[in-house]
């Protein structure tokens, strides 16, 4: 399965108490995966658990209990539509490849340039 950084940022948001997240477009499967990479990235405390036979990369259950300290701080920087969509443009616009450590590094730059 892709990772898909919307889905995590959209994840991060709801497990933060935001309430207009929509999860509507991803099967259970996605949201599960993305759960159990957010927990591996060390954004969130949860517990994942995988099938019996483990013939699969996909959970079959994910709970995510709360963020980390480095979870808050990466969606402090995330949350916003404007730097997000920014820093993205920066990835691109680098031809980086978006990774988490990229991403880390474009968001502080978009806060920057948009802070003036």
């Amino acid at each position: 399965m892709k990772r898909d950084f919307e889905l995590v940022r959209q994840l991060l948001l709801e497990l933060e108490g935001e309430e207009s997240v929509d999860l509507s477009s991803y099967t259970q499967e996605q949201v599960d995966y993305h759960k159990a990479l957010i927990k591996e990235a060390g954004f969130a405390e949860g517990i994942i658990h995988y099938p019996r036979a483990h013939q699969t990369d996909v959970p079959d259950r994910a709970i995510l209990n709360r963020l980390t300290w480095e979870g808050h701080e990466f969606l402090d920087k995330a949350k916003n539509d404007k730097v997000w969509n920014k820093a993205k443009n920066i990835i691109k616009d680098k031809g980086a490849s978006l990774s988490i450590d990229a991403l880390k590094i474009a968001l502080g730059e978009a806060i920057k340039m948009l802070m003036g």
